[in-house]
């Protein structure tokens, strides 16, 4: 019994230590499965970590090329800018000005100014200098430029000062234009002579010119007495080319006209006339009766009896670019005053024919939407896109007898010595109604109306 006790036991012993064996190798197989296990995941995240650096690598230099590519074409673009404002002269925001653009036959230099000649000149032009330059600071670190030009009558202002009295002697204002162009290089005095449209011309274009400059900051118009540029100050204030970089600089108060465009106002009143020149209208009594051939008193230098009993010469025959309406269309004749009068070589203008209805509708074109009476009476208008006016448009036989009257306001600059028989232009005031001149702005001087001629509104000082 013993024996098999002691046999047994044996037994037992060995099975124990076959299942632990067992058992070891069954975890040694988990733990080299474990380990293989392992040794896959790690080798999966070593090659997912390699793909991405090598999209990472190829980003990388995809973005070097990139930068590479940028520079370059940053560098080549500072070149063509450079080039470009070499050729063109334009160096942003170093020469920074301001632009004085004066109608000179309307804002006036205070007298005592005028009256000094050559120092009152000189001093006028640095008082303006100064008084723009404070006012309109542009940058503390970058000096702001003042160009001046100021166009005018020299000859007509000169005698109208005289008139007016604040000039004894009309040498005196050519010797302040002298001064005044002496001070300063940018500053100019400019003698168009007699020609409004000239002086208006000059001055629209010059401020056309400096709006597209990068450097001019700021363009003064002085033009506050004269309502015709109206127009042209409403377009550019209502353009981004234009719209803060335009003012008008007042002299006498502004008209309504230019008010009513809303733009900027300043003054200089230790510099400029806030009054117009004093010149008296011709005082002539008003005819007491009306008959076909009125009666007006004669000039005191003149017997005008005289110039009754002379026989003028028949005005020379003139071809008009628009046929006259006939008078069995339903039209009314605007006709001229016209007395026993010949006011000079070429004669009388013959009267122009206009539809009421197509009047009507010309005068209600304002601005920029006004026909351009060149274009359509001589066309194509020479200035083209440049021009302020109405190219676009098919006006009737009616509306082109309008454009015709609307021409013939503005003074011809031969006056009677013009020899252009087609001219559209007027060579005698055409507003005279009963020896009354009715136009509100008539540009014609005194001696082109008839004698004895008065006049409804206030004129202008050159245009006496």
């Amino acid at each position: 019994m013993a024996s098999n006790d002691h046999g047994q036991a044996g037994g037992q012993g060995l099975t124990e230590f076959v299942d632990r064996y067992k058992q070891y190798m069954q975890q040694k197989e988990n733990t080299h499965e474990f380990i293989r296990d392992l040794l896959v995941y790690a080798d999966g995240v070593e090659s997912k970590l390699r793909t991405e650096n090598s999209q990472l690598l190829q980003i990388l230099n995809d973005t070097r090329l990139d930068l590479d590519d940028a520079t370059k074409s940053r560098r080549d673009l500072q070149l063509r800018l450079r080039d470009l404002e070499t050729r063109l002269g334009v160096i942003p925001d170093r020469n920074p000005y301001v632009m004085v653009l004066i109608d000179g036959d309307g804002l006036l230099f205070k007298e005592h100014l005028v009256r000094q000649g050559v120092v009152g000149g000189r001093k006028a032009a640095e008082e303006l200098r100064k008084a723009v330059t404070d006012k309109f600071s542009y940058d503390e670190d970058t000096a702001i430029e003042v160009v001046a030009e100021i166009v005018a009558n020299v000859s007509g202002l000169s005698k109208a000062m005289k008139r007016d009295g604040c000039l004894d002697d009309e040498s005196i204002l050519y010797e302040f234009i002298s001064g005044f162009n002496q001070a300063k290089v940018p500053f100019n005095f400019i003698d168009v002579g007699y020609s409004k449209e000239a002086a208006d011309a000059k001055l629209l274009c010059s401020a056309r010119f400096h709006l597209r400059n990068f450097n001019c900051k700021l363009i003064l118009m002085g033009v506050s007495h004269d309502g015709s540029y109206a127009p042209y100050l409403d377009h550019l204030i209502h353009d981004d080319t234009g719209k803060q970089r335009i003012a008008v600089l007042e002299g006498c108060p502004t008209v309504e006209d230019i008010v009513a465009t809303g733009i900027t106002i300043t003054s200089f009143k230790t510099i400029f006339r806030s009054d117009k020149l004093r010149v008296p209208s011709p005082q002539i009594e008003t005819p007491t009766t009306t008959t076909t051939a009125q009666t007006m008193s004669p000039p005191p230098s003149v017997s005008y009896a005289a110039i009754t009993q002379t026989k003028a010469s028949p005005p020379p025959q003139i071809t008009l670019p628009i046929p006259l309406k006939r008078a069995n269309t339903p039209a009314r004749t605007l006709k001229p005053f016209t007395p026993a009068w010949n006011p000079g070589p070429r004669g009388l203008d013959p009267p122009i024919q206009v539809n009421p209805a197509a009047l009507e509708r010309l005068k209600k074109r304002k601005g920029s939407d006004k026909l351009c009476n060149n274009h359509f009476l001589r066309g194509p208008c020479t200035k083209g896109d440049e021009c302020d006016f109405e190219h676009n448009y098919n006006p009737t036989k009616e509306e082109k007898a309008v454009i015709a009257l609307f021409a013939r306001l503005s003074p011809c600059t031969k006056g009677q010595e013009c020899d252009i028989d087609n001219c559209i232009y007027g060579h005698h005031c055409p507003s005279v109604v009963a020896g009354v001149c009715v136009h509100p702005h008539c540009k014609f001087r005194v001696d082109e109306h008839p004698p004895g001629t008065k006049f409804k509104h206030a004129r202008h000082a050159d245009w006496n």
